[in-house]
């Protein structure tokens, strides 16, 4: 296969930066209700946090210790580390001139206002006072600074201030500076008592600023600024050199906390002797250095989306149904052995799965349950579940995930409750992070031991079901049992891959078969038979699978790549990329569901699971990519879903040749929204009756005068 220059390859960094640049353009979308424009706007500083923890510290720890080796696309580790960082702060600034020019003025027409203790009235300045003297003055730490009182250390993301005060002394003057953390265990923002509709807030760091003189008696205060400091979040854990894995993780998350700094974020007023001072004692440069015209901690103004005021700033709810399929079933081990069942989240509803989980641990032909947890969220049904299937007798197994990147202290505190209540807690492959999303149900049926078996694209974790794209399947068929059955034994015990028949297993035999049908679309391309390739993921990096498609676009093969986020493919690249066709979609829902189509020369092959093309889940994850045979569900995938997100004209972009993304638009024809579609496939009357209780709210008329109006 001919190998490609760096030239054909998108940069892994820069092509993240583009996927939260869409979600900005989310929030900078007039077309989308103001508080959802808040969310994307909070969710694109969310995402920053973990590109700097992750990505960027990866990177200085490359240039550091003098890694010598280029990336995908030809740059030098110093090399991205300088293009990011021109990329993210022409990103940062479109942000927060939204916000200040958008958000702010618009939030404060729909009575949210953002206010600073010198701007309320004597009785609401009382309030505050006494606010700060019973909750906030209590909690504080000044930290002075001086030869006694070394520059402190910082926890990563936490909000502080530091200020420049001065001190008479013996009849002597001198400046000193002194650190205030701001307590992570107080709301970012205190609303202000209110009487009527307004919702008012002071923001916790300018609640302090004005107090600040309490915290510092008998000194003057020359000025104050807020900074933030982002430090490298990698867990760093050598397995083979550890007796007890949950102790090593929570040992590190503690290290985790203090981690080296990869990023400085002040005020834009402050300084440049101050926040030269801060460079200096975290070992930052100017390059690591950022000057924030707005709130420092943007992540915590979700609080003022909380409750159910405003509705008519917000999308119309959407309660997803039980799927039609499911929606008259008492008995699922019935529903299971009459046909496969799948399920498209979160259209339809993912109590299906819970209650699925539910009946296992309540049957008592039930013998034995085994599941995989990435990332529960700690829900009490799914986990309660497991420790109720103990308690009824049965044998339970959880292969729980320690290492899920930000989860590790959710997933040890659950590990631990699992562990106590008599559930068999493991802790998957040495070296690999299991990623795969199945639970197998083991059960004495009236004709034999039947193995049922749900498998996903999504984690068990339903507050994400409402949010996240994802596919389920719930199936009987006796292959995928004896497969998932022998991956449980190799993640519980000591052994060797012993093969699977149905189900694509990483790192065993994935990359290999992805590669393998790619090719086959290639030759038969090349002999004039149907050839085609529609792939959905969230990231699209490995090298070897780039080349291949590259090779079947050059065959004539017609690819169709629906990536949420990463991709390294340049697609339109002539002679080499022509036929490959690349678009994103960001919408209210995030896409997280993994499709792969191959026509096959008119037998469609449809494979769905937890993995992307990315090496982490080829060669360092434990993944299940599981097909779907009941033709009549392949056809709903292909179809229903794939077909209609290729459609989509409202919420998609198209990756150009040259690395930037084109928003998708109707020209002549009809617009399509996929998200919004499959929200009236699923539920139209449900969806129905939302839109117009929105469209109420929003002309202010009353339930019973619509219902006559529409008589």
């Amino acid at each position: 296969m001919k190998a490609h220059p760096a030239s054909h390859f998108i940069s892994r960094e820069l092509s993240w930066l583009e996927f939260n640049q869409r979600v900005l353009s989310e929030s900078l979308d007039h077309k989308n209700p103001l508080l959802e424009r808040v969310k994307f706007f909070c969710i694109v500083s969310s995402n920053l946090d973990e590109f700097f923890e992750v990505r960027v510290a990866g990177l200085k720890q490359q240039i550091e210790s003098d890694v010598v080796e280029r990336s995908i696309d030809g740059r030098t580790a110093s090399e991205s580390f300088r293009a990011l960082h021109e990329r993210v702060r022409k990103m940062m600034s479109q942000q927060f001139q939204c916000w200040r020019e958008d958000l702010v003025p618009n939030l404060a027409k729909n009575n949210i206002r953002f206010l600073r203790p010198d701007e309320l009235d004597a009785k609401r300045l009382a309030w505050l006072h006494e606010y700060y003297q019973q909750q906030v003055r209590p909690v504080l730490t000044p930290l002075g600074i001086d030869p006694v009182h070394p520059f402190p250390q910082l926890l990563n993301k936490s909000l502080n201030i530091i200020l420049q005060l001065e001190i008479e002394k013996d009849g002597e003057v001198s400046k000193r500076l002194a650190v205030v953390q701001v307590p992570q265990v107080l709301p970012r923002l205190v609303r202000l008592p209110d009487e009527d509709e307004h919702r008012e807030y002071i923001f916790l760091g300018h609640l302090i600023g004005h107090y600040l003189a309490d915290v510092f008696p008998g000194t003057k205060i020359l000025g104050y600024w807020h900074f933030r400091v982002t430090r490298n979040s990698e867990l760093y854990i050598d397995e083979d050199d550890v007796r007890n894995l949950l102790s090593a993780v929570e040992q590190e998350l503690h290290n985790r906390r203090k981690g080296a700094a990869v990023r400085l974020e002040v005020d834009q007023s402050m300084p440049s002797e101050i926040s030269q001072y801060l460079l200096e004692n975290l070992d930052l440069t100017e390059e690591d250095l950022y000057r924030i015209d707005g709130p420092l901690n943007p992540v915590r103004l979700m609080a003022i989306c909380s409750g159910d005021h405003s509705p008519e700033l917000r999308d119309a709810p959407f309660v997803a149904p039980v799927a039609a399929s499911l929606r008259d079933v008492k008995d699922y081990f019935a529903a299971i052995r009459q046909k496969d069942i799948l399920l498209h989240h979160p259209y339809e509803n993912f109590s299906s799965v819970v209650e699925f989980l539910e009946q296992a641990a309540r049957d008592p032909q039930v013998l034995a349950i085994k599941q995989t947890l990435y990332r529960t969220g700690g829900d009490a049904r799914i986990v309660g579940a497991l420790m109720s299937a103990v308690r009824n007798g049965k044998q339970v197994t959880a292969v729980t995930e320690l290492k899920a990147r930000f989860d590790e202290a959710n997933n040890i505190l659950w590990a631990r409750r699992l562990e106590e209540a008599g559930v068999h807690v493991v802790y998957g492959m040495a070296h690999h992070k299991v990623h795969s999303k199945m639970a197998l149900v083991v059960r004495r049926d009236e004709d034999c031991i039947r193995r049922y078996l749900h498998l996903g694209t999504g984690n068990y974790n339903p507050s994400t079901a409402k949010n996240y794209t994802d596919i389920s399947l719930f199936t009987a068929r006796p292959a995928f049992g004896e497969d998932s059955t022998n991956l449980f034994n190799l993640l519980t015990g000591i052994g060797q891959f012993q093969g699977a028949s149905k189900l694509l297993i990483a790192p065993f035999t994935l990359q290999e078969r992805i590669m393998t049908m790619i090719h086959n679309e290639t030759e038969n391309a090349k002999a004039g038979k149907p050839a085609k390739i529609v792939a959905k993921m969230n990231g699209l990096v490995d090298r070897e699978i780039i080349e291949a498609l590259y090779a079947a676009s050059c065959a004539g093969v017609q690819i169709d790549l629906i990536i949420r986020g990463i991709c390294c493919l340049r697609p339109g690249i002539p002679g080499v990329s022509d036929n490959i066709r690349v678009r994103s979609i960001v919408g209210r829902f995030l896409e997280h569901s993994r499709i792969y189509y191959f026509v096959n020369a008119g037998h469609p092959i449809v494979y769905v699971g937890s993995a992307d093309w990315m090496p982490r889940n080829l060669y360092t994850r434990v993944e299940v990519v599981f097909p779907i045979e009941e033709p009549s569900l392949k056809q709903r995938v292909i179809e229903e879903i794939l077909h209609r997100m290729l459609a989509d004209n409202t919420k998609a972009w198209i990756l150009q040749p040259d690395a930037s993304y084109r928003q998708a638009s109707p020209s002549d024809g009809d617009s399509h929204n996929s998200q919004a579609e499959f929200m009236e496939i699923a539920a139209p009357t449900t969806r129905k009756k939302a839109v117009r209780e929105q469209t109420r709210q929003k002309l202010g008329v009353k339930k019973k005068t619509a219902k006559r109006a529409t008589k």
